[in-house]
């Protein structure tokens, strides 16, 4: 069945032909339900809502998107509604997490186990950075976070963001505009590794504690980020930042499960989770 036939059953109803096409961006939903969250169960669960919520209302697609953005048009709006709930992080919620681990052994020894015994549990500076980037994502006003993670991260143009949140192109592109001004501010104030007074040295520290036999510094250098954070404008270096994280997966690469331990502790600092 081609894809034509495949939308058309779909749009009658068929579940199947639904779930086929659902399929194909799937993957990639999830994820960045993920990275708005900064939560796997929460991102499994909006995924599961925003396919029974796209299903029950499939007779409303008219065709004026493709149906893969209409889909995230739902997922997005399940998930806005889920962090206006929720407090804006602050820029320090990483080192607050790291407070958390140094007093609580039990939370230090989950994260040690996993990085010793999962297979997914090893520890590699860019996907830290990932992580950081998630973090950070998370101190935006909400609709800023989402702007700048449909366009810079998933790629989608600015006439789809624009479906997405039901705004104007202006509003849209002030929204990128303004969440990639804070994005690159608290990089720059706050990263130690492209800024020699940058307060935040986590993801080295990480390194010597979960990697000990490394060279740390042949670990970095291997990073475009920072062998040009030297030669690189503030907007260069975000733009290293966004082509590292646009080509991770935070829920299927190496070391996702040490990850999301490491997120989790970022959660419980934010108030999100209750203490271990």
């Amino acid at each position: 069945m081609n894809k034509s036939e495949t939308l058309k059953k779909a749009l009658g109803g068929d579940i199947n032909s639904f779930q086929e096409i659902f399929s194909g961006f799937q993957a990639q939903l999830r994820s960045y339900l993920y990275r708005l969250l900064a939560g796997r169960n929460d991102a499994e669960d909006l995924l599961h809502d925003t396919f029974i919520r796209a299903f029950d209302k499939i007779s409303l697609y008219k065709g004026e998107s493709s149906l893969k953005t209409w889909v995230f048009q739902i997922g997005t709006n399940l998930a806005l509604n889920e962090l206006k709930k929720r407090k804006r992080w602050t820029e320090d919620s990483a080192e607050q997490a790291k407070n958390l681990v140094l007093s609580n052994e039990k939370l230090a020894g989950k994260i040690t186990k996993v990085n010793s015994s999962s297979t997914f549990g090893r520890y590699e500076i860019k996907e830290h950075l990932d992580t950081c980037f998630t973090c950070i994502g998370r101190t935006l006003l909400v609709e800023n976070q989402v702007a700048l993670i449909l366009k810079d991260v998933y790629e989608f143009s600015v006439r789809e963001i624009c479906q997405i949140l039901g705004k104007t192109e202006g509003v849209v592109k002030y929204l990128l505009q303004d969440g990639r001004k804070t994005m690159v501010d608290v990089f720059d104030r706050r990263c130690a590794l492209i800024n020699k007074n940058g307060i935040c040295n986590q993801c080295s520290e990480l390194n010597g504690w979960l990697n000990p036999k490394q060279d740390q510094q042949e670990a970095l250098n291997q990073l475009s980020l920072v062998k040009g954070s030297s030669k690189y404008d503030r907007d260069q270096l975000y733009e290293l930042r966004r082509v590292l994280v646009k080509n991770i997966d935070p829920l299927l690469s190496e070391g996702h499960e040490l990850q999301e331990e490491l997120m989790k502790c970022n959660r419980i600092a934010m108030d999100e989770e209750p203490p271990e």
